[in-house]
């Protein structure tokens, strides 16, 4: 690749490095520059340009970062669609993120160019969450480093993966002694049953005994008896020695200890044994308490599956003083397709989580000019046309997915059947799209971070479009509306934040929100697509025959 300042004979086909402003519109950095770009650039007086040239060998960072994050990413998690040379990896469940730091230090060793940014090890994530993002730092890349930086990723095992929580039957042995009250006892077991909440367990069983020797070894027999996967032993004083009562207890009643103590804090006096395969955690008193602390470590290695021996744990001192520190506590809404936990704020855009995008896909109007039959039930290689659209945006990441039907909505409602979508009824369809917007609008949860806006006429737009789109969003970056383009030409359909709902709810006639497009200028960035999927809507009766003709010459004979 070639950075510098070049004369304008000579970028076309070069990437934009700076944004500039023209008085027909505004080329954004990063734009690949097309021969009515040139034109527009001399037409406002440039003579020279600072451009990125491509040469042979060379990988654009999109490719380049989306190559690495797939030789990256590992089970159980999922990659967005890269942009702007980042891709990011996202939690497809509830678990501990797995990687070796040395390995990742060689992965980002190989050049400044090549950046790859992981949670700690052993972090809890939920599912949605951000784990990694990658980010490639110029225009392109040599292949050959690419390749590299590749073989580091795949070595054995991928760099990066996500171990899964399992639900354990856990059981929960309580101590007592003379003062102890029952209130301290109940409080324990409701953080410990919310605790294991976090990751998918339930408290299947919980005994109380008073603190002695004999007491708890008869308790922890009867737990064995009733076949837990793990036992938790809170006792009414805490283990200050190996010989202490709880793993005095533990011994009489067949068991061995593992390890006692670890350089956490709070948390320090925590023990492990074993008695068979059951693993058994002799809980610190920290563990009483909701906050973080040592016990919440191992106990999510444990439910993971991930090995928490003698030595892991002696290696938990790196981060280990938690007291007094403020940790970002997981979010209490998992985004789900569909729907919000009841008591989970709405969200502000938060970047640790991948964004929820909701989708309106408006089928509501009259398609004047397909004369009498209603454009959207038309059939395109034996499915209806708003059938079709519906399934490729149900197959993208955007979720939730309303079908706004108006016109023939009985119709409507029966060709979109069986789909994993709910139905906005627009009454006022006739006064034009505009009202389908807003009775979409209507419909949405306050839990959704953006909306994609799309035409129910549009067959050709792919998963893999809408995914670039939501890749592209980033508010806190100045993306908050994003159109595809093809050649340099905006298409649909159009993704907007939430920040501007309150403004379309304003907007009527046929034209939907357009007009917001040039107010917020600063805000938008345009998508160059692989396809021109975002320019087609069918509207002429030759249209639909075209995207007819075009399938049928493509099917296998």
């Amino acid at each position: 690749m070639k950075f510098g300042e070049f004369p304008l004979n000579k970028v076309e086909g070069a990437i934009l490095a700076h944004s500039h402003r023209l008085p027909e519109r505004a080329l954004k950095k990063g734009r690949r520059l097309s021969a009515e770009d040139v034109a527009l650039l001399r037409s406002a007086g440039y003579q020279r340009l600072v451009c990125a040239r491509i040469e042979d060998g060379d990988i654009l960072e999109d490719d380049a970062a989306d190559q690495l994050a797939t030789a990256v990413c590992g089970a159980n998690l999922s990659k967005a669609a890269a942009f702007t040379g980042r891709c990011n990896l996202f939690a497809e469940t509830d678990g501990l993120v797995i990687y070796d730091p040395q390995r990742l230090n060689g992965f980002n060793l190989v050049d400044e160019s090549i950046t790859l940014g992981v949670v700690p090890p052993h972090q809890m994530v939920a599912k949605g969450q951000m784990v990694a993002t990658l980010k490639i730092i110029p225009f392109a890349l040599p292949r050959t480093m690419v390749a590299i930086a590749q073989s580091i990723a795949r070595k054995s095992e991928r760099l990066i993966q996500v171990a899964p929580f399992h639900p354990l039957k856990t059981g929960l042995v309580q101590s007592r002694l003379s003062g102890t009250k029952e209130s301290v006892l109940d409080s324990t077991r409701e953080v410990t049953e919310a605790r294991l909440r976090t990751m998918g367990c339930d408290l299947a069983i919980e005994s109380r005994c008073t603190h002695d020797e004999t007491a708890m070894a008869e308790a922890i027999a009867d737990m064995l008896k009733q076949k837990v996967d793990l036992l938790l032993i809170s006792g009414a004083s805490a283990v200050v020695d190996r010989r202490d009562v709880v793993p005095a207890s533990i011994e009489q009643a067949g068991g061995a200890i593992q390890h006692f103590g670890m350089p956490v804090d709070p948390g320090n006096l925590m023990l492990m044994a074993r008695i068979g395969e059951t693993p058994i955690i002799g809980m610190p008193g920290c563990a009483r308490s909701p906050k973080l602390n040592g016990f919440d470590w191992v106990l999510q290695r444990i439910v993971a599956k991930v090995p928490a021996e003698p030595g892991d744990i002696m290696r938990m001192g790196v981060g280990g003083l938690l007291k007094d520190v403020a940790t970002r506590p997981l979010p209490r809404a998992k985004a789900r397709r569909g729907h919000v936990e009841e008591d989970a704020p709405a969200p502000a855009t938060d970047l640790t989580q991948e964004p929820r995008i909701a989708a309106l896909v408006l089928a509501a109007g009259q398609s004047r000019r397909m004369g009498r039959n209603n454009k959207l039930l038309a059939e395109i290689d034996g499915v209806a046309m708003v059938r079709r659209t519906a399934e490729n945006v149900l197959a993208s990441k955007a979720g939730p997915v309303i079908a706004v039907t108006g016109h023939q909505r009985a119709e409507t409602e029966a060709v979109l059947a069986g789909l994993d979508l709910t139905f906005a009824h627009n009454t006022d369809f006739a006064d034009g799209l505009s009202t389908s917007m807003k009775a979409g609008l209507a419909s949405l949860d306050s839990g959704v971070d953006g909306m994609l806006v799309c035409l129910g006429d549009m067959p050709r737009v792919s998963p893999q479009t809408i995914n670039k789109l939501i890749a592209a969003f980033d508010p806190l970056e100045g993306r908050a509306i994003c159109v595809p383009t093809w050649h340099g030409k905006r298409g649909n359909p159009v993704l907007w934040g939430r920040r501007f709902f309150e403004e379309m709810t304003d907007v009527s006639g046929d034209v939907g929100a357009r007009h917001l497009i040039g107010k917020h200028a600063d805000l938008l960035v345009e998508v160059e697509m692989n396809d021109d999927g975002v320019m087609i809507d069918v509207d002429p009766p030759d249209a639909l025959a075209e995207i007819n003709a075009a399938l049928t010459s493509k099917r296998p004979m």
